[in-house]
C-alpha cells in the first residue's frame, strides 16, 4: 500500500527528498555561468549578422574607378569619366576623392606623413549605384574607349570574404550557444548523479513505504528543472546587463559597431532560461532514470 504524501502529484512533494547544499550551488552556478555566455554568443550571433547584410548591402551598391595615366593626361581622363558616369543608367552618385581621403586611405600602410601631392598616384572615383545597378560591362568598354587608363572595380574581390568572414563569425556563435546548453546539460547530469548517490539511503527508505521510482525521480527532476531555471535567470540578467554597458558604437570604434542587442533583439536573450530549464528537465530525467537502475 502507497501512503498518501507520496502521491506524486501533491505540491511539495519533492521535499521528501534530502536537499545536498553542493549539488544545489553547482546546479545554480552552471545554469547561471552558461546563461551568461550564452547571452553573448547569442549577441556576437545577431550583431554579426546585421553585419555581414549591412556590407553585403552597402558595398554591393558601390564602386570605385581607378584612373592610371600621365599627369598632363589625367584631368582630362578624369573629366571625360565624369561624363561617362552622368550619362549611365544605374548611377546614383559619383565623386573624385581627394588627397586628403587618398592620404587616409593609405594611412595604415605607409603612416601618417606620406607626401601624397608628391607621388604619382592614381586618382579613385567613388561610385554609389541605385539599386537597379549599373550594366557593369557596358560601363567597361564605354571607358575603355572614352579614357584607357580608368579601370573598373566593383569590390567583388574583397566584398565577398568580408560577407563570408562574418557568415562564419554568426555560425560559430550559433555553434557556441550548442556548446554552452550541451555543457549545462553535461554538468546538470553529473550534479544530478551525484544528488541521486548521496541520497541512496533515502531512496531504498521511500522504495520500503511505497513509493515507485518514477515518483522518487520526478522529485529530483522537479528540483533540479527549478535551480536551472533560477540560475539561467540569474545569468540572463547578468549578461543582458553587461551587454547593455558595452560602448557604443562611436566609442568602440569599427569592429565594436553594432555589437549587442537592437530593437526587437532585446528579447531574445528571454529564451535562453526556458531552454536552460528544458535542457536541466532533460538532462535530470536521464541521470535520474539511468541511476535508479543503479541503486537497488
Amino acid at each position: 500500500m502507497r501512503l498518501p504524501f507520496l502521491n506524486p502529484d501533491r505540491p511539495g512533494a519533492d521535499h521528501v527528498v534530502p536537499p545536498t547544499g553542493f549539488t544545489a550551488r553547482l546546479t545554480l552556478f552552471t545554469a547561471a555561468a552558461m546563461a551568461f555566455l550564452a547571452v553573448f554568443a547569442l549577441a556576437l550571433s545577431l550583431a554579426t549578422g546585421r553585419l555581414a547584410h549591412r556590407w553585403a548591402d552597402s558595398l554591393a551598391r558601390s564602386a570605385t574607378i581607378r584612373i592610371s595615366a600621365p599627369p598632363e593626361q589625367m584631368d582630362a581622363q578624369v573629366a571625360s569619366v565624369m561624363e561617362v558616369l552622368k550619362t549611365t543608367p544605374g548611377v546614383a552618385s559619383e565623386r573624385v576623392l581627394s588627397n586628403d581621403e587618398m592620404k587616409t586611405l593609405l594611412k595604415p600602410w605607409f603612416g601618417p606623413d606620406l607626401p601624397v601631392d608628391a607621388l604619382p598616384l592614381p586618382k579613385l572615383i567613388a561610385v554609389t549605384e541605385t539599386a537597379q545597378g549599373v550594366d557593369e560591362e557596358g560601363l567597361r568598354l564605354r571607358l575603355q574607349g572614352s579614357a584607357p587608363g580608368a579601370v573598373f572595380d566593383d569590390h567583388t574581390r574583397w566584398r565577398r570574404p568580408l560577407v563570408a568572414a562574418a557568415e562564419r563569425i554568426r555560425f560559430l556563435g550559433l555553434t557556441s550557444l550548442l556548446l554552452i546548453f550541451g555543457a549545462m546539460a553535461g554538468m546538470i547530469t553529473l550534479a544530478a548523479q551525484a544528488a541521486l548517490a548521496a541520497n541512496g539511503q533515502v531512496i531504498a527508505t521511500l522504495r520500503l513505504v511505497g513509493a515507485r521510482d518514477a515518483y522518487i525521480a520526478r522529485a529530483f527532476v522537479r528540483r533540479f528543472t527549478l535551480r536551472g531555471l533560477a540560475g539561467a535567470t540569474l545569468g540572463m540578467a547578468l549578461g543582458t546587463a553587461a551587454v547593455a554597458l558595452l560602448p557604443s558604437p562611436d566609442a568602440a570604434g569599427g569592429f565594436l559597431t553594432g555589437l549587442g542587442f537592437t530593437g526587437v533583439g532585446w528579447f531574445w536573450p528571454l529564451i535562453i532560461p526556458p531552454i536552460a530549464a528544458i535542457v536541466a528537465y532533460t538532462a535530470t530525467r536521464f541521470a535520474a532514470a539511468r541511476m535508479l537502475r543503479r541503486i537497488r
